[in-house]
């Protein structure tokens, strides 16, 4: 009886230590499959800080210089477009909030690949097209 007490939990801390290889697996090729998009397409909308917009569905002229210091102290950039989705916008893995401050609440035109997973849309390595 002790013998096969040990054997099981000689079994069971292998598997909880196989388990996170196994779990990630085929992590990237997995992941394809949940991606709505991931094409590079020209987007319009209006600037918004995410924060705001996600809590209280803050936007508009009246908002804009609250997304401003939102967007300029570091919280979430997006673009509510006109497509009816809403977008979080980010550079070449790097955060935008620099260059898109001052279209805070206006409305610009960015490039960059549309991907989306569980509902959450975003355009990366965006680029805004004047």
């Amino acid at each position: 009886m002790k013998k096969q007490n040990t054997i099981m939990t000689l079994v069971a801390a292998a598997l909880f230590a196989v388990y996170p290889a196994i779990a990630h697996e085929g992590h990237h090729d997995g992941d394809k499959e949940d991606l709505a998009g991931g094409d590079t397409r020209k987007v319009s909308g209006e600037v918004i800080d995410m924060a705001c917009y996600i809590d209280h569905g803050a936007t508009g002229e009246k908002h804009a210089d609250c997304a401003k210091k939102c967007i300029t102290s570091g919280l979430p950039v997006g673009l509510k477009a006109d497509d009816g989705k809403t977008y979080l916008l980010i550079g070449e893995h790097k955060p935008l909030n620099n260059e898109l401050a001052q279209y805070a609440a206006k409305k610009i035109t960015v490039e960059g690949k549309v991907t989306s997973r569980d509902g959450v849309n975003m355009i990366e390595n965006a680029v805004v097209q004047k």
